[in-house]
């Protein structure tokens, strides 16, 4: 199977033709005939919820660009970034990208952190962003940035090669990472001190200016690692209440340390067990559709968070709606929907129709994976009707995303559609969308998945095909004979 057998959206020319072809799939969004302008638009509509206020219903998702320095101060490729984002007319731009707390969290030897020069950095990061938008948007009105907080947990690799940082053993993500069985494990006392970097982070923050931070619990990270740490003994695993006790001492030290400052969390609200590519119908250097790991010996499925222990490749949103009913009492307002890892389920995460270089062909049309996230947005809403939810997987809908994203806003399934990748190849989308100025299409997505690609690859992310820097830099020509020789 290749990403061509799959539904060829770029030749789709209308919302009536898209809705017949969801159809043929089985697949249901909502998706509007037309696109409104201005400020009738359920795009432009503004966001109010518990202190907070949100200009209009777009949001720019944190992205890392694995463009800063070794010493994790940001470059000109981290500040041209950064400004189109601001550029972009969203008035919610969540954390910008994932900042390192610590040294060891780091999951690139470029990623940005949060050391000696970090404030004077971050805060002019983020005046640049504020004086691109005003200049863009007419306003810095409504705006609200945040700052994604991270720690890498398994994924770290701060030297460029793997030190992963683990809450408890893993059978298959152990094993795929060569881990031995003493391997070590991070103590309750390592966790606290952990625990404390945030805080610092957080401080440093709200001095540069930021609006909010994001408590990170996606993607396998070491806050997701949390959530699923049913088999780890202590002070944070096993019963929900441990688990959770990372978020729980992050957030009351935040409030302590840094009162005022909003906090978010971006959450993979489900999972599912890990995928390869099926090495039945894989072929050298060319990866097959992806399947799931092995899982009979391993039921019920002790290692995940927002799945079904007996059917771990299924959804159950019990722990999700306990989850996020804590982030409730704890006064956190903001929470970004992702799903899954781009790891180890990469479909899940990021629905694309072309995988990156260490990934495989989806094993499902990714419009399935659209619909998956998006449903699962819907049903959260639905719960929790207080909270600002931020939505995801709306890039693989091309041309249709603001069919679609206007549809869902105005229906309620989403607060708030968070864009990512789109924002790397067409960082002015929502401006032209919101102003009836119509898409440019040589600039949407096509989901090539070359701003993954070249991170795996250690250069740095951005979208190689359709942005023209990009595009004539060395890294592009590099990135071009990595992925020829993949095909050869």
């Amino acid at each position: 199977m290749s990403g061509r057998q799959f539904l060829n959206l770029g030749g789709v020319r209308s919302a009536a033709d898209f809705r017949d072809a969801l159809t043929g799939l089985g697949v249901s969004l909502p998706c509007d005939d037309e696109v409104v302008a201005g400020g009738d638009s359920p795009l432009a509509q503004p966001l109010r919820a518990g202190g907070l206020f949100i200009g209009n219903r777009f949001a720019v998702h944190p992205m890392e660009g694995w463009d800063g320095t070794a010493d994790g101060r940001p470059t000109e490729l981290t500040r041209r970034r950064w400004r189109n984002f601001g550029a972009s007319g969203a008035k919610l731009v969540w954390g910008c990208e994932a900042v390192a707390v610590r040294h060891d969290a780091r999951a690139n030897p470029n990623q940005l952190l949060f050391g000696p020069h970090a404030f004077g950095d971050l805060a002019r990061l983020r005046e640049l962003l504020v004086e691109e938008h005003r200049a863009a948007a007419g306003s810095d009105e409504g705006l609200l940035v945040g700052l994604q907080l991270t720690h890498s947990g398994r994924y770290s690799r701060p030297a460029g090669r793997p030190e992963p940082r683990i809450l408890y053993r893993h059978p298959v993500l152990d094993a795929r990472l060569g881990l031995p069985p003493d391997y070590p494990v991070m103590t309750d006392g390592e966790v606290r001190a952990v625990v404390e970097d945030f805080h610092r982070a957080a401080r440093m923050a709200q001095r540069a200016g930021f609006d909010f931070v994001d408590v990170k619990h996606c993607h396998g990270y070491l806050g997701h690692e949390f959530l699923s740490a049913h088999t780890r003994g202590g002070d944070y695993g096993g019963c929900f209440e441990n688990r959770t006790r990372f978020l729980r001492e992050v957030v009351e030290g935040v409030r302590a340390v840094a009162p005022g400052l909003q906090v978010g969390v971006r959450l993979s609200a489900f999972d599912t067990v890990p995928f390869r590519s099926d090495p039945a119908a894989s072929a050298p250097g060319r990866p097959g559709p992806g399947a799931p790991e092995p899982f009979d010996t391993l039921l019920p499925y002790r290692w995940g968070f927002g799945l079904d222990p007996l059917n771990p490749l299924a959804e159950d949103f019990g722990e999700t709606a306990r989850f996020l009913s804590l982030c409730r009492d704890l006064g956190v307002r903001l929470v970004s929907v992702s799903a899954g890892s781009p790891y180890y389920n990469p479909h899940v995460q990021r629905p694309a129709a072309y995988p990156p270089s260490d990934g495989y062909l989806p094993p499902e049309d990714p419009l399935v994976g659209v619909e998956r996230q998006m449903r699962a947005t819907r049903a959260l809403k639905e719960m929790f009707p207080d909270l600002v939810l931020v939505g995801a997987g709306y890039t693989y809908l091309q041309q249709f995303l603001p069919n679609v994203a206007q549809a869902a806003a105005r229906e309620g399934w989403v607060d708030s559609v968070g864009l990512g990748r789109m924002v790397l190849s067409y960082p002015q989308l929502p401006l032209d969308v919101l102003g009836g100025r119509g898409l440019r299409r040589k600039l949407v997505c096509r989901t090539f998945s070359d701003c993954t690609t070249a991170p795996r690859n250690g250069l740095p992310s951005g979208c190689y095909p359709l942005d023209p820097f990009y595009k004539e830099t060395d890294a592009a020509a590099r990135l071009k004979q990595i992925k020829r020789g993949r095909t050869e």
